[in-house]
């Protein structure tokens, strides 16, 4: 991903003079340039107030958190995440057709701030923002050496950027995608997306798209291949009243799939399940173990974007991201945990 990075470098960014200082653009400005940006990072040292010792939560030893703030009138609202490289330099977006990008800045393995914060309108394939087209629902993102793909829930469409050659300045064209995803219900469409590389077989080159609450007959969650060598529809079990928010790969050939459950007297509550990739074949419906969860008794917000990357030690880092929808009772959260790793029991192979 070394191309999407220089792209992004915020050096060469002011340089160039790419790099607005503004503070704030519109849908229908014709400047959309970059934006410089000032972020307010504060710590979450502990991921369970009740319990400051405790690190352990299912599968995930927590690592650090950070409550983002910032006076930009666009700041907010962020329904996806990717990182471009090594667990450092990001990119980000939010549900009202903006990119963010910025790099976390470590203290140890503990996230402690954000360097070189920027800002922009997605571009449409006529250099305007998305969102003077009205799509302005970017709820995902999935990346492929340099490509990146962004789902848009209202308009249930999915748009390619050549990030690695363009950077912020890409323009997005939309991709063909199945009839099925057109036609998904307003409000529970298009929410989540992922880029199946090379090095897995019989789905490499398949963009795996799930809506957040569009279900089938029997009640399960609607999911479509986009692309790739199968083509088609799966269907995600439905625990509970969970909705989905996003998905992210393993290394080892795993979905993590993010879902969310806002009910009374329940309150929030969120939850990771791993599904096998082989197992997702069209026409078939697929389920996984829970391997992390929590409520508000432990520092969640609306969390909505999950990003996996791995350390060069071998250790696969989960970082999320919430959605404050604007909202000055919510917050703008980054989490960052470790995945443990499943022991085998004593004696056996």
């Amino acid at each position: 991903m070394k191309a999407p990075i220089q792209s992004l470098n915020f050096a060469l960014l002011v340089s160039a003079g790419l790099l607005s200082t503004a503070q704030g653009f519109q849908a229908g400005l014709v400047n959309v340039s970059p934006t410089a940006i000032e972020i307010h990072a504060e710590a979450i040292a502990t991921f369970d107030p009740h319990a400051p010792a405790r690190r352990q939560f299912g599968q995930l030893e927590f690592r650090g958190g950070l409550i983002l703030k910032s006076n930009h009138r666009e700041f907010g609202g962020l329904s996806a995440l990717r990182f471009l490289g090594d667990g450092k330099r990001f990119i980000s977006l939010t549900d009202h057709g903006a990119w963010f990008t910025g790099s976390i800045t470590y203290d140890g393995v503990r996230p402690v701030g954000i360097a070189e914060p920027v800002m922009a309108p997605i571009l449409a394939w006529d250099g305007r923002p998305l969102a003077a087209h009205g799509w302005r629902d970017t709820e995902s993102i999935a990346v492929n050496d340099g490509i990146l793909y962004v789902g848009i829930e209202g308009a249930n469409q999915v748009v390619q950027f050549d990030f690695a050659k363009d950077g912020l300045l890409a323009r997005g064209h939309p991709i063909a995608v199945p009839s099925g995803i057109r036609t998904l219900p307003k409000n529970r469409g298009l929410e989540a997306l992922e880029y199946v590389p090379q090095n897995l077989p019989m789905m490499e080159g398949t963009l795996v798209a799930i809506s957040e609450r569009a279900l089938d007959g029997a009640g399960n969650i609607r999911a479509f291949f986009v692309g790739g060598l199968t083509p088609g529809t799966f269907a995600i079990k439905r625990k509970d009243q969970f909705d989905i928010t996003d998905v992210a790969l393993l290394p080892s050939g795993e979905l993590l799939i993010l879902e969310r459950s806002l009910s009374w007297p329940e309150g929030l509550l969120i939850q990771i399940r791993r599904i096998p990739l082989k197992g997702v074949k069209p026409n078939v419906v697929v389920d996984g173990l829970v391997l992390f969860e929590a409520d508000l008794s432990c520092e969640i917000d609306n969390m909505e974007g999950l990003a996996v990357h791995q350390m060069a030690d071998g250790a696969i880092v989960l970082t999320f991201v919430s959605d404050d929808n604007f909202s000055p009772l919510q917050r703008t959260e980054l989490l960052q945990f470790t995945l443990v790793p499943e022991r085998t029991p004593a004696g056996a192979e």
